[in-house]
């Protein structure tokens, strides 16, 4: 039965799958592989567990081999050669009065590149600074523009929420995120509210929307008026993890109702909604066009 381990290269960066083979390794263990740059050496994180053919891809690239001690003790020298590097450039911006914020160094596993990421507003003109770089180094150098959603994946922190940022943690790819997600999930549009600490929409916006969705049907909306079993009465409050909404009636009573599990298939909600001049049937939504996806995505730019 085929197997696959996950592996990363970097702290807090992606995770690639590959197929340990004959070879006996666990979580923990260092593996030497073949990337598109080369030989690279990367930790184990995750499994080895059994391959999934609707989660994994059919063809799955072998490890070489478990890493000996010098090529660990290799990678950890290039890990301080990387900080090394990195006060250097800082250095070099200072003095040159760049307008960019490096970010983070990263350095080839045989040291044949070394990549720069960093931030800025605008274009810069930095041929300067790769000049001092590669005199310094004596290497191939590269400096990398990436956005703020990277800077804050790569960086790392605390979200609004107290937990370790999702994007440094367990969350692989980046998504587009939209207005309508949060508006899906009743939460307030205020844009510190709903603002990562990259300062775009919070990530967990978008792999929580579809619970949302799954959570409120049959549900009616927020300020919907509906016909209850002791009349009729607008909707003013929604709990979508309990299922239950809280209702005003005309009389001026609060009704509390519970929707209970979800429905295996469709069935009469506890209040169906008033029925309109358009015509609608029962259970359908306004016709109001949703508003437009605010979606943002990042993008990298190699120099």
């Amino acid at each position: 039965m085929e197997k696959v381990i996950g592996i990363r290269f970097r702290e807090g960066g992606k995770i690639y799958h590959f197929d340990p083979g004959t070879w006996d390794v666990h979580k923990g263990d260092y593996v030497v592989v073949h990337t598109e740059q080369g030989i690279g050496l990367g930790e184990v994180v995750e499994g080895p567990f059994v391959k999934n053919p609707d989660v994994h891809p059919k063809e799955i690239k072998p490890i070489e081999r478990p890493a000996s001690v010098e090529e660990i003790e290799k990678h950890f020298d290039n890990m301080r050669f990387e900080e090394e590097a990195e006060r250097f450039c800082l250095e070099r911006i200072q003095e040159l009065n760049i307008p960019m914020n490096l970010v983070d160094v990263e350095c080839f596993f045989d040291r044949s590149k070394i990549i720069f990421y960093f931030t800025s507003e605008s274009r810069v003109d930095f041929r300067e600074l790769v000049k001092e770089l590669v005199r310094r180094f004596r290497t191939r150098v590269e400096l990398r523009q990436i956005g703020v959603r990277n800077q804050a994946k790569m960086v790392g922190g605390l979200g609004t929420c107290g937990r370790p940022l999702c994007c440094a943690t367990f969350l692989r790819n980046f998504h587009p995120v939209s207005i309508k997600m949060a508006k899906e999930q009743n939460l307030s549009l205020n844009p510190g509210k709903i603002s990562g600490a990259c300062g775009r929409l919070m990530c967990c916006l978008q792999y929580e929307y579809d619970v949302y969705k799954q959570y409120k049907q049959g549900m009616p909306k927020l300020g919907k008026k509906v016909d209850t079993p002791k009349g009729r009465g607008k909707v003013i409050r929604q709990n979508v993890m309990d299922r239950t909404i809280t209702v005003l009636l005309e009389s001026g009573e609060a009704l509390d109702i519970s929707y209970g599990p979800l429905p295996e298939d469709a069935s009469t909600p506890p209040c169906r909604p008033e029925k309109k001049a358009q015509s609608l049937s029962a259970g359908s939504t306004d016709p109001r066009p949703d508003d437009p996806d605010n979606e943002e995505e990042d993008t990298e730019e190699g120099i």
